[in-house]
């Protein structure tokens, strides 16, 4: 069960991440593990839904725009109650529910599928219109990467959004300093997110995206704000929580060594030790 304490459930989406990577034996740990804080406040806090009624029309919606963080997703999803723990360890394998990136039809709680960048923060777009054509007071919840921006796809979206003032939508980006070929200001620089957020008509802020406080606190004033939509940029690391993977420079998807599995039992072990007895 994801704990009520939001620390210590970024510590079980950590941990879990890492455990099903590791029976899988590689994959995307840097873009998965920079989320974790964000899906902690997300579904630890924030997000309306029953896994008992997956398809209540007064639900919250989220999509991981940057589907290469599914293990994250899938860790937290396990957590909330959507499948048993035994179904992380089929991470990417023959005839698993857990594809390498998050598909709708297969996987319970995934509202859409995605891997192709771009894709999810359009349809996420897509349903906070629906649900305030409908009259629905749902929140949509979206997380961007910091490279997925380099797709025009999102700023058509972003456009869409601020122009119909889409103001139960949240979209955090997850500016993490690195995409798949290298950091993201060598590769196309993003410049300023914040600004460039609120020049599309979105109520912005930038906080720290390894605080759970801060992500929290930001999302509540979010839904204070009405109006426009929201943008919460979140300034994170690669590999986030875990120091052995957020210092290699290829840390996007990894296929690790030695050394690597030995950091990552380690860290492993670490999360284990601090959860072991502590009230959830």
């Amino acid at each position: 069960m994801l704990a009520k304490n939001l620390d210590v459930a970024a510590k079980q989406i950590r941990l879990y991440t890492l455990k099903e990577l590791r029976a899988l034996g590689f994959g995307h740990f840097g873009g998965s593990l920079s989320i974790v804080e964000a899906l902690a406040v997300i579904y630890g806090k924030h997000l309306a839904v029953d896994p008992e009624k997956p398809e209540d029309a007064n639900r919250d919606y989220f999509v991981l725009s940057k589907g290469h963080g599914g293990p994250a997703l899938y860790a937290t999803l396990f957590l909330k109650g959507f499948f048993a723990e035994e179904e992380l360890y089929t991470l990417n394998q023959n005839g698993t529910r857990l594809p390498s990136h998050p598909d709708r039809n297969l996987t319970p709680g995934v509202e859409m599928t995605t891997g192709s960048l771009g894709q999810g923060i359009s349809v996420a777009g897509g349903i906070a219109f629906g649900n305030m054509l409908a009259g629905r007071e749902n929140y949509t919840y979206a997380i961007v990467g910091d490279g997925e921006p380099n797709e025009g796809q999102c700023w058509e979206a972003f456009q869409f959004i601020g122009h119909h003032r889409l103001d139960r939508m949240i979209v955090l980006i997850d500016d993490n300093k690195k995409q798949l070929d290298g950091l993201t200001a060598d590769i196309i620089d993003p410049l300023d997110l914040e600004w460039k957020m609120q020049a599309f008509g979105f109520h912005t802020s930038k906080v720290d995206g390894s605080s759970t406080q801060v992500i929290d606190e930001a999302i509540q004033t979010a839904k204070r704000t009405s109006g426009k939509p929201h943008a919460i940029v979140l300034d994170t690391v690669k590999g986030q929580g875990v120091t052995h993977i957020e210092e290699k420079a290829d840390n996007h998807h990894l296929r690790p060594d030695d050394a690597d599995w030995q950091a990552i039992d380690g860290a492993i072990l670490a999360l284990e030790n601090d959860l072991e007895g502590v009230a959830q």
